[in-house]
Formats: structure tokens, sequence, C-alpha cells
């Protein structure tokens, strides 16, 4: 493994967030802020609370969710698909480190930036409602995946964009939409049962779910199947990066 590569790699990547950290930090606070101001203040004027839990706290992992996807997949499709725009890729094609080294360092970097802005989120959210997280780790640890997995669907869609506005098509038209109908700021159980039916078809149900029931011990669904959920997202990822390398689809042709 060449590590001094993959460092190489996360260091120049994280370069430019050090060079815009007054923006990424003001930027998140600024957003959840607002958030609380209308979801907490319109919304939680009319429901006190959602299985027992203040609505303000509820929203809390929801809003981490929201954040943290959009930034992984946002920070690693723009950290491949640049090289790609300007050429520098096959620079970076052929020099001696494998396909392995070139995603840990750009999806690393991509991951710590979302991880960076989830925790700011949080801290955030403190400063408006009480929360009590009931299991830390388990919270680490979803946040960790959502981060990498996310990172990683980046990472494809860079490959795949062909220019800067197919870089925000998929996290705007796809990726947002399922989020807010995952049960981000409500429960599924509020839902009619036709549609409570049809959002166990929505993936994002299963990553919000596992990731509340971290801070509050509430899930929509078994926690098993939020673990199953994210590891498989993760290794199906991985295994298209490894194809998308192995026949050189949109990066030598």
């Amino acid at each position: 493994m060449n590590w001094q590569a993959i460092r190489a790699i996360y260091v120049f990547e994280m370069s430019r967030f050090f060079r815009t950290l007054m923006q990424s930090f003001v930027s998140p606070v600024i957003s959840t802020s607002l958030y609380f101001v209308v979801f907490g203040a319109a919304i939680g004027s009319r429901i006190d609370e959602v299985d027992g839990v203040s609505y303000g706290a509820f929203i809390v992992p929801g809003l981490i969710m929201l954040s943290v996807m959009t930034q992984a997949i946002s920070n690693a499709s723009f950290g491949i698909y640049f090289p790609k725009f300007i050429g520098t890729i096959y620079e970076l094609l052929s020099a001696p480190i494998n396909f392995l080294e070139i995603v840990m360092g750009y999806v690393g970097a991509a991951a710590t930036k979302a991880l960076f802005i989830g925790v700011v989120i949080l801290g955030t959210s403190a400063l408006f409602v009480d929360l009590t997280i009931q299991h830390p780790l388990a919270m680490l640890a979803f946040m960790v995946l959502t981060c990498l997995s996310f990172a990683l669907f980046g990472f494809i869609i860079g490959i795949w964009a062909g220019n800067f506005e197919q870089l925000q098509l998929i996290p705007l038209l796809v990726v947002t939409p399922l989020v807010f109908l995952g049960g981000s700021f409500y429960s599924i159980s509020m839902l009619p049962p036709v549609w409570q039916t049809i959002s166990f078809f929505n993936p994002v149900v299963y990553l919000v779910s596992g990731f509340r029931w971290s801070f509050f011990g509430l899930a929509d669904v078994p926690i098993g199947l939020s673990l199953l959920a994210i590891s498989g997202f993760t290794v199906l990822c991985l295994v298209i990066i490894w194809l998308i390398f192995k026949t050189g689809w949109r990066i030598r042709q």
C-alpha cells in the first residue's frame, strides 16, 4: 500500500477545504439555525412530541443525515471530476498507484469534510434543543459509515458526470428528495398504511432510522436492517468503482 500517495491526495483535497474553512463552518451553522426556525418553530408549535421526544430534538438526526449525505457526495464528486476536467487525471492514472489508493485519498478527504460538517451541525443543534445521545458509539459509527458510503457514491457521480451541471443532477433530483421523504423530519408511523409501505422502499429510511435510534432508542425499522442497508450500499459502491477502473469507463475513454 502506497501510503505516501494516499497522504498526498488526501492533504491536497483537504487544503481546498481549509482555504474556505470559514464558509464551511458558517454555512452549516446558518442552515441549521434556519431549519430550527422553520421546522422547530412553525411545525414544532403544532407537534409537541414524536414518540415521547420533543419535535425539535426529533429532527436533529434527520438534519445531520441530510447535510452529511449531500456534503459527502458534493465533495467527492467535485474532487475527482476536477482532475478529469483539467486533464490531470491522466497523470494520476500513470503514477505508480492503484485504484484503491486513489479512492482512499479522495473518498477519505470527502468523508472527513462531511464528518466535520456533521459535528458542527450536532453542536449547533445542542444550542437549540436538549440532546441526549443514548448510544454515542453507534451514533459515531453510523455517521462515519454514512460519510464513507456517500463519498463513494459521490466519487462514482464525479466519474460519470460530463459537465458541472451533471454533478448536481443526482444530489438535487434524487438524493435530497429521498432524504426529505425518508422520515428525516417525521416518523414513518405517522403516515397512512399505504405510504408507510411505500416509504420502506426508500433506502434513506433505513439510514435515518438507525441514526435516530442511536440518539433516542427509537427506530422505524430494526437496527439490524439499518446496518445491513448501509453496509450493502458501501459494498455496492466499492464494486462499481472497481469495475470503473478495471474497464476505464469515463476515465480512459
